[in-house]
């Protein structure tokens, strides 16, 4: 498994995507990369090109310490230069796991299995070039951001450090479903 911190005070910056307000499209995400809330997970250099047309959705388990948080994936292109483009993104508020018309809160220290939609692309990662995920707990402005408490409306409440996990082992494989065009 691997753990982060998650402070609400100090979210993880939007860069790109598909934003209406705020600078959208294609940016470089190693600055984000850096953070210590930022999982990141890198495949090796592809030996061949790779097309990924369709939907694309993250599998994972988590747990957290907190009621409530936020599960932010992104999928990166990792150029050979070591750019690291997005190419699609998406996150979840766990509380809404089962649907937008019901709460459900996390037992914390449970581990619970979520899908984080990703939305649809079509891209061809090209041969030498890497896959990247990133998993965190959030992506402001774009999505408002979890005070971790099970209260809505940040920041109009008291908000608390998480402490989130993504499970990684055989039992509990968290993973990445990529619609591979195959042809």
């Amino acid at each position: 498994s691997r753990s982060f911190t998650f402070d609400p005070r100090d979210p993880v910056p939007t860069r790109g995507g598909g934003n209406l307000t705020i600078p959208a499209g294609v940016r470089d995400q190693r600055e984000i990369e850096k953070r210590p809330d930022v999982l990141v997970f890198t495949s090796a250099p592809l030996h061949e090109p790779i097309e990924v047309t369709g939907r694309v959705v993250a599998r994972l388990f988590i747990e957290s310490d907190r009621p409530d948080t936020d599960f932010a994936v992104k999928l990166c292109d990792v150029y050979p230069d070591g750019r690291s483009l997005n190419v699609c993104d998406g996150i979840l508020r766990v509380r809404h796991r089962k649907g937008f018309d019901r709460i459900d809160l996390l037992t914390p220290g449970e581990v619970t299995p979520i899908d984080v939609d990703l939305g649809s692309t079509s891209i061809v990662f090209n041969k030498g070039h890497r896959l990247r995920v990133h998993v965190t707990s959030s992506n402001y402005p774009r999505a408002d951001v979890n005070p971790n408490t099970g209260w809505p409306a940040w920041p109009f409440c008291p908000v608390e450090t998480a402490h989130n996990t993504v499970h990684c082992s055989a039992g509990r494989a968290s993973l990445i479903e990529l619609p591979v065009v195959r042809r």
